[in-house]
């Protein structure tokens, strides 16, 4: 077992011999894997549940898109930047294992809503909880992980949100056919609780710029001072801009994956929850593979606009995909484009963040996580449910029945926006990780 872990670590005077083991090292990322799975199965149950709670208090597919989109993505994409200052200046493992409680209980108060506006104030709490989730993560992971291996680690992490999505939504649709969508949010926040112990108990806190083999003090510079850095950057701000898009198309689509399968397919909870898992743990294959390739075109090759290249040709190849998936007149087309879809438009997460990583410092690190989140999450997981909603209610009376087919179609063609500013990125991706690297 590993040694226990206390609040009191002084990063100073640590056993760095443990740190830079193998074994641990990998037993970290597997921990902080374990508590992304349990944000993402709080996160995303709701959208398998979309359907009872439409029915329960009678909303429109405009309010369903609000409530899995816009209302939980606000709260998390804005209060992720503080909690991210807090945890580039202190302990990020304290702040992670109370994040990790904070939106487990919130996840099983959402069963205990007794109107929409309520259930709608139980998301902004899971998404209060959740924005301390991943920006202390990707710090961690950044100093246990050198750059020439960070795409890799970070996409073993970002196989979370699929593996999440793939639990949620075969336990989501097995619970609601026996249990009701409140027992449901309720049982899906209990794992989340245990979570929280492992990561507080076995998880060490590693010298800021570890795995870069630099000393780094905790950081005192403000917010400001990260967006003026990352800003300059002209491969971040593309790079940014494409991964705000391409979310904002994945996102709008996969909230309302489940009604679509209803409505246009006629199958019920479970089998809905069956198929939807499958298709997660397809995107965990790609978001694995996206960033190992990643990794290993850019090593090999000696050219690191592959971290950009690579999802680039990703968001082109899945608008065909996301026809056939979506336009599909009968269910037997839709699971080998769906399949085919994920795996390549999951591969952008790993070489996103590992070039965000390293265009600055080692104390800036979670700060940089935060920014990009934000764009992801409140311009993709936010505004995209809400687009896809608001088009659905639109074309209700002209598309008899199949108007969020259309709607969903519609907004994946912004993919083709985002590759534009992928293979941009790739123009100064170099010389920013160049630069970057000399001023640490």
């Amino acid at each position: 077992m590993w040694p226990v872990s206390h609040g009191n670590d002084n990063p100073q005077v640590m056993n760095e011999a443990l740190l830079r083991r193998p074994a641990y090292r990998h037993y970290v990322l597997a921990v902080l894997f374990m508590a992304y799975v349990v944000s993402v199965v709080d996160r995303a149950i709701l959208n398998i549940l979309l359907e009872p709670i439409k029915s329960e208090f009678g909303l429109g597919d405009t309010e369903l898109g609000l409530l899995g989109g816009i209302a939980f993505a606000l709260f998390y994409a804005v209060l992720g930047v503080p909690v991210a200052m807090w945890a580039d200046r202190g302990n990020r493992r304290n702040i992670l294992a109370l994040a990790i409680a904070i939106w487990s209980v919130m996840t099983a108060l959402c069963g205990a809503a007794a109107s929409f506006v309520m259930l709608i104030a139980a998301r902004v709490g899971t998404a209060i909880g959740e924005a301390g989730g991943s920006p202390p993560s990707y710090a961690l992971i950044a100093d246990y992980f050198p750059l020439s291996r960070r795409a890799t680690a970070l996409s073993i992490y970002g196989m979370g949100a699929t593996a999440g999505i793939m639990a949620g939504n075969l336990f989501g649709g097995w619970s609601v056919a026996h249990y009701g969508w409140r027992m449901t949010f309720v049982l899906a926040g209990i794992p989340g609780l245990l979570v929280a112990l492992l990561v507080l108990l076995t998880v060490r806190e590693p010298p800021r710029g570890f795995a870069d083999g630099v000393k780094v003090a905790k950081a005192s510079h403000g917010f400001g001072t990260v967006v003026a850095r990352l800003w300059q950057r002209a491969s971040f701000r593309h790079l940014g801009t494409a991964v705000a898009l391409q979310s904002f198309a994945i996102a709008g689509g996969a909230t309302f994956n489940a009604p679509y399968l209803a409505r246009s397919h006629g199958l019920t909870p479970a089998e809905i929850g069956g198929w939807l898992a499958l298709f997660g743990g397809c995107a965990a294959i790609g978001t694995l593979l996206g960033g190992i390739t990643a990794d290993r075109l850019a090593n090999r090759l000696g050219d690191r606009r592959w971290y950009c290249w690579l999802p680039g040709w990703g968001a082109l190849l899945i608008v065909p995909l996301q026809f056939i998936v979506y336009l599909a007149p009968a269910f037997s087309w839709l699971p080998p484009a769906y399949i085919a879809m994920v795996i390549i438009g999951s591969s952008f997460l790993g070489p996103a963040y590992a070039v965000t990583q390293g265009l600055v410092g080692a104390d800036m690190r979670a700060v940089a996580a935060s920014i990009m989140l934000f764009l992801q999450t409140l311009i993709g997981s936010g505004l995209g449910p809400v687009a896809v909603g608001f088009l659905s209610d639109a074309l209700a009376e002209s598309a008899k029945g199949e108007a969020l087919r259309y709607a969903i179609v519609a907004v994946s063609l912004v993919n083709l926006w985002a590759v534009f500013h992928y293979f941009r990125a790739g123009r100064t991706v170099r010389e920013d990780l160049d630069a970057a690297a000399g001023s640490v």
